[in-house]
Order: structure tokens, then sequence, then C-alpha cells
């Protein structure tokens, strides 16, 4: 199967009046407006498998957005990985202290930003009916997708595994009966290349396969002026993917078969020391972001591979499906955390007071993950239809922590700890829906989840000025809870629905120990962890198509509650992460999707979101950053009172625009322009307050003209990423100094893609 081709060599007109942002103004102007003349074309019908079956989305009681292939082929340009998705939906937010090899996702302001590789997020990735537990695997390169799908707020029911948040949903084009693929080539500055291709068919009377490939890299863009450093530049990448499907169809039984890898070597995040201007969250003067000073080694390892089994038999009225799925990751990221050289007592160092010099690595050098599950689905003829089945999920991880001393010449290791965990984990689940009137249709569902963990750590050489050898310490949990949900929809006319919806999430308990710089007498050596945390939300909307097909909007408000909110502290005095739970945390707010022809050949999609939450328990205490920082929230005995204070990396405001302009130029051919702008406002880098760990509101766009001839067949572009080359602070390391990492460079170059 080729990948789509782009819309706008079919004509389109549209005529879009300013109460398509009103959902009842949509609702009325649908009843109102005349038919279009035949001419006109319409939107396509986005088809996502939110409920685990095909459905369209305006029939979906939940807050969705899909990212088609064309627009995930627009924003991965320049070879970006995951992290381009950040803002590109309403109420996404996604960032990394790891670069490429670990980003960490936000949706409603419920996220995690906890390092270790052992941290639960709370929302989930599914590639390919998949979960992707492990931080590690949340990172695989998006090539060769059928689409993106976001669902906000708790999916607990159908998919289960820690989903308090919502799910992040990738598809992959899968193997057909027709002979096609493509093939594209892009080359850009910092001699970047990226190439991705793919080609499938039919390789017998029932088997069909299809292979896609990715290979991208980028020499390094930032130098190193420290002389006799052992890294002399950053930033630079190289990464592989590849992903092998097989398709059979039999007359009453059909499988999928996946096998994917991944490697990747490049630099790890790079930290700067003391680039925040005390008391601000702006740059120091003089910042230039192509140089830094360092002595500290900088490397990013990582390997994943995997395979997955999708089997599904037909009885007639009645589907059973079994998915099985093996994944496993290995990778070292090594980096120099104090962001600088030398330190404070020494004669030499900087740039800017480094009080102590820190360089250390994580590695995940054992990891195995295996699911399986079994969902029997009916399809009746009549008003009820339901889902049940059971799952399966084992995880066993070891977990390297490694400290080295900067100021040795050859940075020897000088501290080393483990930790160890094994997860099993298992739910029965059913969900139901039920056609109450031709216009009410009502959904519910229910999930029994038991989840246990043993884990261990040990200390097995003490880093200076940190713990002494000691351990295992060993922390267990064992712990079941229901979730469900239940709701609503109500179709005010064929092309207007109104939804309600309430569910109930869950999150298990998190272990952690980073126990290197954990003080003496910490409780069991410093092993900290989280209990349970459960949300409820509740949901209303509209989703309509307006003006005859030829728009589209989807409109929600929302509120949920968390219960004992898993939360961490990190950084501070010590260096340290400690597990917390919260009494109450609070989110509220609405998110919009707008897509919309505005005439022939002019397409336009908005989507905007508010999200307002708040930290409610007045006996929780965390400390303050360990140099530099002007803390603003109440000191006690206890630490920094973070009541009343938001989420971390929880925008208020998400924004992002698009618009895609054709010019037809002679029989199937076409120039097109097409430009995207992301925008969030300001957020909170930790769970305390401080200006200079606040990040500055973003606004990021980017750019591509492209010529398409033989009906899109072969194009040729260029393209920009960054375009205003906008330069932000996005995260910071707050022990030793005011040392921060910023965002991707501008970008640009020229792409060529071949169809068949």
């Amino acid at each position: 199967m080729s990948q789509p081709r782009s819309a706008a060599v079919r004509p389109h007109r549209l005529a879009v009046a300013i109460a398509t942002l009103l959902p009842i103004g949509a609702a009325l102007a649908q009843e109102t407006t005349s038919a279009a003349p035949a001419e006109a074309s319409t939107l396509e019908t986005v088809e996502v498998t939110a409920q685990r079956k095909v459905e369209n989305i305006q029939d979906v009681p939940v807050s969705i957005s899909s990212v088609s292939a064309e627009k995930l082929d627009v924003l991965g340009s320049g070879g970006n990985d995951v992290r381009f998705l950040s803002g590109r939906v309403p109420s996404l937010n996604i960032e990394s202290s790891y670069g490429r090899a670990f980003p960490r996702f936000y949706i409603r302001g419920l996220g995690n930003t906890d390092f270790d590789l052992n941290a639960s997020q709370p929302v989930s990735l599914i590639y390919d009916e998949v979960v992707q537990e492990s931080p590690l695997l949340k990172g695989f390169p998006v090539f060769d997708l059928e689409r993106i799908e976001v669902l906000r707020g708790p999916q607990g029911t159908l998919f289960g595994r820690n989903t308090p948040a919502g799910v992040v949903k990738f598809e992959s084009a899968k193997p057909t009966r027709e002979l096609g693929g493509y093939g594209q080539i892009a080359y850009g500055n910092d001699n970047m290349w990226n190439f991705e291709g793919a080609v499938g068919g039919p390789i017998s009377e029932r088997w069909s396969a299809r292979v896609s490939a990715l290979y991208q890299r980028r020499d390094d863009w930032v130098d190193n002026t420290r002389e006799g450093a052992p890294s002399d530049g950053f930033e630079g990448y190289d990464e592989a993917a590849a992903r092998v499907q097989f398709l059979y169809e039999g007359d009453a039984f059909e499988a999928l078969l996946n096998l994917h890898r991944r490697d990747l070597n490049g630099t790890a995040r790079l930290f700067r020391a003391n680039i925040i201007e005390p008391g601000s969250n702006r740059f120091v003067p003089g910042f230039d972001k192509e140089k830094v000073s360092t002595d500290g080694v900088n490397f990013s390892e990582l390997e994943t591979w995997g395979g997955s089994a999708r089997l599904r038999w037909d009885f007639g009225n009645l589907s059973l499906y079994s998915i099985t799925g093996y994944e496993t990751a290995e990778s070292l990221n090594r980096g120099d955390i104090d962001g600088g050289y030398g330190a404070v007592f020494l004669p030499d160092s900087g740039p800017g007071v480094i009080p102590f010099a820190s360089e250390s690595a994580d590695g995940l050098p054992d990891h195995k993950q295996i699911t399986q599950e079994f969902r029997l689905e009916s399809d009746y003829a009549g008003k009820f239809n339901w889902q049940a089945g059971v799952f399966y999920f084992k995880e066993d991880i070891t977990i390297d922590s490694f400290n080295y001393d900067s100021l040795t010449p050859g940075n020897p290791q000088a501290g080393h700890a483990v930790q160890e965990q094994e997860n099993t984990a298992w739910a029965v689940f059913a969900s139901g829906e039920y056609d109450a009137t031709e216009k009410l249709k009502l959904r519910a569902g229910v999930r029994y989840t038991k989840d246990e963990k043993d884990f261990s750590a040990s200390v097995l050489e003490a880093a200076p000025f940190g713990a002494p050898a000691g351990g295992p310490y060993r922390v267990s949990t064992d712990v079941d809870d229901v979730s469900w949900d239940a709701s609503a929809v109500y179709a005010i006319n064929d092309d207007v629905n109104f939804y309600g919806r309430v569910a109930k999430g869950f999150r298990a308990p998190s272990i952690q120990g980073r126990l290197l710089f954990a003080a003496a007498d910490a409780p069991n050596g410093g092993v900290s962890t989280a209990d349970s945390e459960e949300v409820i939300s509740y949901e209303i909307g509209v989703k309509a198509d307006l003006w005859d097909k030829r728009a589209r909007i989807g409109f929600n408000l929302f509120r949920y509650n968390v219960d004992d909110q898993q939360i961490i502290a990190v950084g501070g005095g010590s260096n340290i992460a400690t597990l917390l739970n919260a009494d109450k945390s609070v989110g509220q707010g609405f998110e919009l999707d707008l897509e919309a022809y505005l005439t022939d050949s002019l397409l336009v999609t908005l989507g905007s979101s508010y999200n307002d939450t708040e930290i409610k328990d007045g006996n929780l205490f965390v400390p303050g950053c360990g140099g530099g920082c002007t803390v603003t929230d109440p000191l006690t005995a206890d630490g920094y009172s973070i009541d009343g204070n938001p989420l971390p990396q929880a925008p208020k405001w998400v924004h992002n625009l698009t618009a895609r302009y054709g010019i037809p130029m002679g029989e199937g051919a076409e120039l097109y322009f097409y430009t995207d702008w992301a925008y969030r406002s300001e957020v909170n880098f930790f769970l305390y307050e401080s200006p200079e760990f606040r990040g500055r509101s973003s606004l990021e766009g980017g750019l591509r003209i492209g010529y398409g001839w033989e009906y899109g067949d072969y194009e040729v572009a260029a393209f920009g990423r960054n375009i205003t080359d906008q330069t932000r602070i996005v995260g910071g390391i707050d022990f030793n100094n005011l040392t921060g990492f910023i965002n991707e460079p501008r970008t640009y170059g020229i792409e060529f893609t071949a169809r068949f």
C-alpha cells in the first residue's frame, strides 16, 4: 500500500463562519445551511480505533485528536524525533532530559518528570496494539504510519496499563494485496541526512508483507571549547530503525506478525552550566547556543527490538482476538550533569560557579517485557454489542547507575548502584454499548487489575560524599483496583453529536532507588515508594461535521480529580529523587479541534486547549534548589510548601495551527505551501516555583514548499523547522547551579519523495 497522497490534488471549496468555533452555533448552522454546489468536495471521514474497533471519530465519546500520515511527514521533516508532536494537538506536551532516547508525555497537565529508567508514566504509549511501558521504548521513531491517535482522559477499561491521563496510539501502515511503497531522502544543515522508505504487497495467495526502514543522522552542532576535554562536540546522532510485517488473510482467520528494531548512537542531553540569569527565566548575557565548555564524557547508546502477533478468528457474530507482544531494550546514557568544568575549590572552573563536579550515567543492561491479551468482540445486528477479555503483563528490568570523577584524568568510575524489578500484572475487562433510542447511544466498561512488584537496590561502589556500599534494599507491592467508564452520545442530527463521559483511571505503585547520593542514614538506603493513584474525570463535548462536511469541529469541557497523585521531588542540594504522593490534585479546562477548507485550495486546522492544574496538599513539602535559584514558595522546617502550585510541565495554554495552500500546475501537478505553528504557555520545571526554573512561553513554526507531479507520485520540497530559530530553556538541573538545557535549533533542507 503506498503512502497516502496529498489531499490537495483534489479541489475543495468552503466558506466558514465564526459560528464554527461555538458548539451551539455549530449545531444551529448545520440545520440552516443550504446544500453545497455539486462540485464541492468534502473532508474525508477520520477513522480511529480508540474503542478497539474502527469507528468514525465523530461518533466516539472521547476527546481524540488524529494526526494523519501527511501531517506526520511534514512535522517530522529534518529528522525530528517523537517530541515533534508536542503541542501539535490540544493538551499534549512532550519533553525529555535524555534527548531522543527517553520522551516524557503529558496530557491535560498529567505526566511524570521522573528521569529514572524505572519511572512509570500516566500517559500510556500503544504501538500497534502493544503497550510500551519502559520509557526507553516510547521514543521509537515515527515513520510509515497510518496515523497517530491521542486519547485524552482515563482509558483504563480497554487499554488499562497506566492510562489515567490518556493514551498516545500509533498505527503502522499495514501490508495489503496491492504492490506499492515509497522512498524518501532529505538533506539539510549540519550535514543532516534522513532516509525512509517502505515496500509491500502480496507474496502468495494468502500472505502479504511490508518492509519499512528509516535512517537519520546529523553532525554535532555544538562545539566544546574546553581544551583537552574527552568530548569535542555535541548534539549529533546516528539512528536507524526497521519494521517487517507479514499479513495472512484466510477465510475466517487473520494474522498480522510484526518485527521491529531501533539503534541509536549519539550524544545524551547536553546540560549547560549557569545559562539562566538569576532572578529571571532568561538566558545570561552573551549566551551562545553553539558553544559549551565541559569536562565530562557524553554519549547515548540505545538498542531496542521486539515483535508482536495479532491474531483474529471470525465466528460470524463474534470475533476472537489474540495480541502477543515482546519488547526488550538495552541502553547506556552518560553526561556531564554539572554542565561545566572543574569545581569552585580548584584554581580553574566554570562557566560561572561550579560548586562541585558531577558526571553520571544510567544504563539498562537487562530488560524484557511480555504482554498477552485475549479479547472477544460481538457484532450483532441488534441494539447491544460488547467486548470482553483478559490481559497479562510481565516486565523484568535491571538498571545500572554510575558516577564518574571528572576531576581526574580519564574520568574514572567513582560509584555504582543497581536496581532490579520484576513487575507482574493481570486484568479482566468488559465493555458494552447499547442503542437506547435511534439518537441516543450508551457505553460503559469496567476493568479489574492486579499488580505486583518485587524491587531491590544496592550500592555496589560508593560515590564520593554519597551513600556507603550496602544493600540489597527491598520493597514489594501488591495492589488491585477497579477502573471504569460510562458515556452517552446523543445525535442532534446526522452531523452533530453531543456526548458526556465519566471515567476512573488507576496507576499502580512506583518504586525507585537512585541511591548513590542518598544520605548514609536514609531509611531503607534511600529507596522511595509512591502508592497507587486514582483519577476521576468528567467530560462533555460536541463533535460536528459542518457546511456539508467541508469542515469538522470537536469541542469539550473537562475536569478531573486525582487522589494520591504520584509525583517526584528531583534534584535539590543532594541530587536525589524521591517519590511522593500528593493528597489531591485537580485539573480543568477545554479542548478544541477544527479542520476546514477556507477556499478551494486552502486547508486550515486549528487546535487549542486550556489546562488549569493545582496541587492540593497542605502537608506536602519538598527541598528547593541546591544553589542559585529563588524559590518563591513558603519555607518551613520541613521544606518548601507546594500546596496550590500547578503541576510541573503543565502549560495552561496550548495552541496549534496549520495551513496548506495548493496551486494546480497542470494535469496531475501541484505547487503547495504548508506552514505549521505550535504555542505553549509558561511551565514550571519542578514541583516548587522559581523564576529561574520556569520555562518561558514558546512559539515554534515550520514551513514547507513543495512541488508534486504524476498525481502525487513524485514530490520535491524545501522545508524548515523552528524557522524563527527561537531558543528556549526547556528544562533544568537544580542541585548544583543554574544549569539548563534548550530546545532543538532551526533546521532546513530539501527532500525528494517517490511513491509507487
